[in-house]
């Protein structure tokens, strides 16, 4: 196993995440919200005075044309309910310690928590990884996480927000309540991010490999060399996973929506892998009907079909069957870059959060920011 080097970076290109705030989408196209204090708040519109609401209550917000009403406030700039320290925001079930910032989009508003990075991953963690895993699997996962948040701010299409709190960044359910094992992870591995050779990258990660990881170029479709954190690597740490093995029907009527709204008319009759990749992942399939036949991402047919039912595009065995195709396979996720369980069961076989790094994202080196 190569080592993964620790360096100190006096001055980070992009940013200092430590001294970052935040912004991630709660909710979108509201018309009305309910936010509950567990204590004192302070309620302005942006550039505005403050006002005090002491005791814990439930906070009305709506919106009439373009101006956001909350108690007596009335405001047509963002308004923000900016907790005392201590002091938690519920809004539905879910507990924040940041400032929520209320934010007119169009006819409707957005509710958007601004947070810290280190706050930001406490509520991260449970979500990605159980809190009751091993505390050196879920160092490598707040690592993983921190530097996967600092890319995903380079995105700069967001203009009031810079993370959703779900799948399309990472699934994020706030502060409020943190685990033991979670704040552990987060404080010990405070400020580490992965970089190669001085950058950071997109430290993907995913419940179960079968076996082993991928090029990431198979999943994101990218051009050119991948780089060597990312080429793939061999995992025997986790097949101790009921998602190591699996087997699932996909319906004919989901395969044949997606042939068909991608240039294939007819019924599918026979399905094989056209394409694989070195860890025999299957990159396209070829679809058959009686109209002809038709090679399509694997990657997209999975997404398209259901990412839970057909759980990896690591395929052992596909059949027809009354009900539509039977496959069977290996994994669950892209399996590109961290492998969840593999990190499991190398925490539990006595390996640190630094050999899990190495051994899914070889020659990275473990940067203090």
């Amino acid at each position: 196993m190569k080592k993964l080097l620790f360096t100190w970076l006096m001055c980070f290109c992009a940013l200092s995440l430590n001294a970052k705030e935040l912004r991630v989408l709660l909710a979108d196209g509201l018309k009305k919200a309910q936010v509950q204090n567990s204590g004192l708040v302070y309620i302005y519109e942006e550039g505005g005075k403050k006002y005090k609401v002491s005791a814990a209550e439930t906070l009305n917000i709506s919106l009439n044309g373009k101006t956001l009403s909350l108690g007596a406030l009335k405001t047509q700039k963002p308004l923000i309910i900016e907790p005392a320290k201590g002091v938690k925001l519920t809004f539905q079930k879910n507990t924040y310690t940041g400032k929520f910032y209320i934010v007119i989009k169009d006819n409707t508003f957005r509710l958007v928590e601004h947070t810290d990075i280190e706050d930001y991953l406490l509520g991260v963690l449970p979500y990605e990884m159980s809190y009751s895993w091993p505390v050196e699997a879920l160092k490598a996962q707040a690592v993983s996480a921190r530097t996967y948040t600092l890319m995903q701010l380079k995105n700069k299409k967001r203009k009031d927000f810079d993370l959703y709190n779900d799948t399309r960044d990472q699934m994020y359910k706030g502060s409020g309540k943190v685990y033991d094992s979670v704040r552990e992870a987060v404080q010990g591995t405070q400020g580490q991010v992965l970089t190669y050779k001085g950058n950071p990258f997109h430290t993907y990660y995913h419940a179960n490999c079968g076996g082993g990881t991928d090029d990431a170029k198979i999943w994101t479709g990218a051009k050119g060399p991948t780089i060597k954190p990312l080429q793939g690597h061999s995992c025997a740490y986790d097949k101790h996973s009921k998602s190591y093995t699996w087997a699932n029907t996909v319906p004919q009527k989901s395969i044949n929506k997606f042939v068909n709204k991608n240039g294939l008319q007819g019924s599918v009759s026979k399905i094989k892998v056209a394409d694989k990749s070195a860890s025999k992942r299957a990159i396209t399939l070829e679809f058959t009907t009686n109209k002809g036949k038709k090679e399509l991402s694997c990657a997209k047919f999975r997404l398209a079909v259901g990412a839970s039912l057909l759980k990896s595009c690591k395929l052992t065995d596909i059949k027809k069957n009354n009900r539509g195709f039977a496959f069977n396979g290996h994994g669950y996720g892209h399996g590109i870059g961290m492998c969840q369980d593999g990190a499991k069961g190398m925490a539990l076989a006595g390996k640190n959060y630094k050999q899990i790094l190495s051994n899914y994202f070889p020659s990275a080196e473990l940067t203090e920011l």
